[in-house]
Formats: C-alpha cells, sequence, structure tokens
C-alpha cells in the first residue's frame, strides 16, 4: 500500500515570523538566531497577504547592489503575496507548483495561520521515499 505524504509531513515548522518595517540587517540577525532560510513577512491587517524574504532576495538586492542592510527595510525587497501552500496538499503536486512558479520555498498556510515552510530539500529529503 503506498501512504501519500503531504506538505505537512515533511514541512519544517521552525520559521521566523517579521514586520515589513524590520531592517534587512535585523532581518539577518533573526535568520542566524533562528537558522532559517526564509522570513516571512506578517500581514498588516486582515486584508494584507503575508510576504516572503529568502536569503537570495538579500544578497540580489540588497549586496549586489551595494545598498546598506541598515538602510533597507524587508518591505522593499519581499516577494509579496508569498505563494503559499496548504498542509493537506500531496507533496507531489506542491513540487510541481514550485516548477511552474519557479520558487524553491513556501510557508504552509491553514485558515490564515502560519503552520511552517516547506521546501525542495524537505520534499526530496523526506517526502520521497517510504520508511
Amino acid at each position: 500500500m503506498k501512504v501519500t505524504k503531504r506538505v505537512c509531513d515533511v514541512m519544517k515548522d521552525d520559521y521566523a515570523l517579521i514586520d515589513g518595517l524590520t531592517t534587512v540587517a535585523e532581518a539577518i540577525r533573526i535568520a542566524r538566531d533562528k537558522e532559517v532560510k526564509a522570513l516571512i513577512v506578517k500581514k498588516r491587517d486582515e486584508d494584507d497577504e503575508f510576504g516572503l524574504v529568502l536569503m537570495n532576495d538579500i544578497a540580489k538586492k540588497v549586496l549586489s547592489q551595494n545598498r546598506s542592510p541598515e538602510r533597507v527595510n524587508v518591505y522593499e525587497i519581499m516577494t509579496k503575496p508569498a505563494l503559499h501552500v496548504a498542509p493537506d496538499m500531496n507533496v507531489k503536486y506542491c513540487a510541481r507548483l514550485f516548477e511552474r512558479f519557479g520558487i524553491s520555498r513556501a510557508p504552509v498556510i491553514d485558515g490564515g495561520e502560519v503552520l511552517g515552510v516547506v521546501s525542495y530539500n524537505s520534499i526530496v529529503m523526506y517526502g520521497m521515499l517510504a520508511d
């Protein structure tokens, strides 16, 4: 019998939720302290959407352009709205979604609440083989 792996089976539940007004310098410190590769930017209100900042966003939009991490705010470089996935999605379809949209990780959201982050890495490492 084949067991279907779901996003909730492979996601990491250690993530950092930050404010859009956080400076890039502070965001880097938070990512380092929490040992995460993606930072989820909080909604400003009920009608807003979550944002996402990856370390490569910081490299491309701050470091390579010689901008000061102390003077750039996260909202200036984040991806918003962040493409997110449901915890009960089959990992196969999550991987297809990532491929189609050219992304490598996404927040896992259920009922407006962030549950974790799923990445290609976690899908491959924990979702492809039956243990």
